[in-house]
């Protein structure tokens, strides 16, 4: 099993686009989905990067979807959702759907910066927040929406050669798309799609800072 080295949370935070502003740009992906796209306004939507550190370095909050959902049903994300009009921003969402979906309150929360915007071909429009969670938080997945909560080590998920691109078919014509390695500690769990995506971006956006 690849390990990355992980750097410091605070240089992590500075890798990473300032809360001040919720980024507006254009989604970093566009390239990869070009022709899968239809013309509707993309959904907008937010997800969480909690990193939680019991004292062997950080692990990356993860999920596996309900299998009864209507969208991405049985695949393995991050929390989130829709940003619903109530909501201040995707800030507000990520926090409030992971608290929702794995009853993470907002004081264990320490929200540290965007990711670019992705896009995905269920059509919405992602903005991911990444947060230092309190490792005191113990996990309450709500049943109809999460089957299962588990966490994988941020540096499995930063090591190059556990990442690789398939090419699978999507709407008559080759997709590419990125897909993990199987992490031991959670077997049988699929990290790939949109959620590698994100986290590639990640990883980019770690080596760029150095």
């Amino acid at each position: 099993m690849t390990q990355a080295l992980v750097p410091p949370l605070d240089r992590i935070a500075r890798a990473l686009l300032p809360l001040q502003s919720e980024p507006a740009g254009p989604e970093w992906n566009l390239d990869e989905l070009e022709g899968l796209l239809g013309t509707a306004r993309p959904r907008p939507a937010a997800v969480l990067l909690g990193l939680v550190d019991r004292g062997a370095g950080p692990n990356l909050l993860l999920t596996r979807r309900n299998e009864r959902l209507r969208l991405h049903a049985g695949q393995v994300s991050l929390p989130g959702g829709r940003i619903d009009p109530g909501d201040a921003g995707a800030l507000d969402a990520a926090l409030r759907e992971a608290g929702e979906e794995i009853g993470l309150a907002r004081a264990q929360a320490r929200p540290l910066g965007y990711l670019e915007p992705v896009r995905t071909v269920t059509g919405f429009r992602v903005v991911p927040l990444l947060a230092q969670v309190d490792p005191g938080f113990v996990a309450r997945p709500d049943p109809a929406e999460v089957a299962a909560v588990f966490e994988v080590p941020l540096s499995f998920l930063l090591a190059p050669a556990n990442l690789r691109a398939l090419s699978v078919p999507y709407a008559g014509r080759p997709r590419r798309v990125l897909e993990y390695l199987p992490y031991p500690g959670a077997p049988g769990q699929r990290i790939w799609g949109v959620t590698a995506s994100i986290l590639y971006n990640l990883r980019q956006r770690l080596e760029a800072s150095r």
